[in-house]
């Protein structure tokens, strides 16, 4: 098993590119395996590290359809919807709450 070349940050050669390089570029890994890695070096903490892929291997990113865009739709609707009162709430529920602001400041009721 081979080991992965390791760069430090901004130190990495050309033809080499993170994923959200690759993406402003049109580009994605597609399928291909990690290159090599950028590690930033931090206080009291491990570095942190991307990984880098081969431009030249990359792949066109799939153009979205009308039945992605559809599905989108749906999942970002579905996002929207609070599980307590059903209610459009015109935002993405928090996750960190489970409901909608107002549900979640409202007195339950039943309690």
């Amino acid at each position: 098993m081979a080991t992965l070349p390791v760069y430090r940050w901004d130190l990495a050669p050309d033809g080499l590119a993170t994923r959200r390089q690759l993406r402003a570029r049109g580009l994605r890994p597609g399928g291909q395996d990690v290159a090599a890695q950028l590690e930033r070096p931090r206080r009291r903490r491990g570095p942190l590290v991307a990984y880098l892929y081969r431009i030249d291997r990359a792949l066109p990113v799939r153009p979205m359809t009308p039945a992605r865009w559809a599905a989108l739709d749906r999942a970002n609707t579905a996002r929207r919807i609070c599980p307590e009162c059903r209610r459009d709430a015109g935002y993405v529920i928090p996750v960190s709450l489970g409901m909608c602001v107002t549900c979640h400041d409202t007195p339950s009721l039943a309690a």
